[in-house]
């Protein structure tokens, strides 16, 4: 009787200590499952971390926004620099009634600003023989401008219209 007692001693230890076992997992798996991720671990501090992406599609997506945002805030820093030179164009010729070398360099920088504009909006380029769009209608060119004067009034023109789509634009515009 003494061999059964504790025989039955040795399998209630082993038992309890199984189930004590059993239940801490259980109450760990529990606990885990019901704690908040959005709770700090020290009271009173916010997590930083709000923002941040949960998955790799959630990272890309978030890369390629902040792509389009700075990308759509550079086009209109050059928006800015264009309306700037060809202000500055503008009075040099007023002023002396030419060009000097400094202002047709100033002219390449702005030819080159525009082009790049031009290009971060899906625009061609103007070089293009005239060819039918899809419709089948053939754009006429507008006249160009005979003299200079003319020219810096086209040029001021078409400027400020270009930066004023610009400022339209907004960077989820699909060209």
């Amino acid at each position: 009787m003494n061999a059964y007692r504790l025989n039955l001693a040795t399998r209630f230890r082993s038992g309890a200590w199984l189930a004590l076992f059993v239940l801490l997992f259980a109450v760990s798996a529990a606990f885990s499952q019901s704690s908040s991720n959005d709770e700090p671990l020290i009271p009173g501090q916010r997590q930083r971390n709000d923002d941040q992406p949960k998955t790799v599609k959630e990272y890309l997506a978030k890369q390629r926004a902040e792509k389009a945002k700075k990308d759509h805030e550079e086009l209109l820093k050059r928006g800015d620099e264009v309306i700037e030179l060809t202000d500055q164009l503008e009075h040099a010729f007023e002023k002396s009634n030419g060009l000097s070398t400094a202002d047709r360099s100033k002219l390449e920088s702005l030819e080159k600003l525009v082009t790049k504009i031009r290009k971060g909006l899906g625009g061609g380029d103007d070089d293009e023989s005239e060819q039918p769009d899809a419709n089948g209608v053939i754009a006429t060119r507008e006249k160009e401008p005979g003299t200079l004067e003319e020219a810096f009034t086209a040029l001021k023109e078409k400027t400020s219209n270009l930066v004023d789509e610009l400022k339209k634009t907004t960077r989820f515009t699909v060209s």
